[in-house]
């Protein structure tokens, strides 16, 4: 029977909640609305869609940064990820 014997980096991320925060969802899901909008005005040959559609990708992270900075976000805290022991 295999095992799978986890690393401390992904013990450490697992703890972490990396990315479950409203902040994170919502500006990803803006910039990639933002990428889908974009890359459709690329296939019509329409510069100035693409390049609203990648104003809008940088938006989502406008808008990610904002919601963390209002407490959306994961608090910050020392991430002290132990050395990585092989054996």
């Amino acid at each position: 029977m295999l095992r799978h014997v986890h690393s401390n980096e992904e013990q450490a991320m697992a703890g972490s909640s990396h990315g479950h925060t409203p902040a994170a969802w919502t500006g990803v899901i803006i910039a990639f609305i933002g990428f889908c909008v974009a890359g459709a005005f690329m296939v019509m040959d329409q510069p100035a869609g693409f390049w609203a559609g990648m104003g809008v990708v940088l938006l989502g992270g406008v808008v990610g940064v904002v919601m963390r900075s209002m407490g959306m976000g994961q608090p910050k805290r020392d991430h002290t990820v132990p050395a990585h022991a092989e054996g």
